[in-house]
């Protein structure tokens, strides 16, 4: 029985379980800073549009997309956690396909 069970888990293929990497290298959606203005006091951010569910994706900005990406900004950048902060701008970027792939989000503190 033991060497079935060796057998079993050093001869199945990987892709069986699902469980290989992202092409892009990262599994998980994040939020990054592209640029700030001191003088200004204003932020932009890139957030992954996988943070959103499929459904609120659009290249239509509404307050509500407005409200979603204030609370995941809010919930996923440390210096926004707690603070009191408006969004100014939001900008879909597109990939090739023309899907929305992530979303520029300037903020003011």
């Amino acid at each position: 029985m033991v060497v079935v069970i060796l057998c079993f888990v050093l001869l199945t293929p990987r892709k069986w379980f699902h469980d290989q990497a992202q092409a892009n290298g990262s599994t998980t959606p994040n939020v990054e800073l592209l640029d700030e203005d001191s003088n200004d006091q204003a932020r932009t951010y890139r957030m992954d549009a996988k943070l959103l569910p499929p459904e609120k994706r659009k290249s239509k900005i509404t307050p509500e997309l407005e409200r979603e990406a204030h609370d995941i900004l809010g919930a996923n950048v440390d210096d926004l956690k707690g603070r009191t902060f408006q969004i100014e701008r939001i900008n879909p970027v597109l990939d090739e396909s023309g899907s929305i792939q992530s979303y520029d989000v300037t903020v003011r503190r």
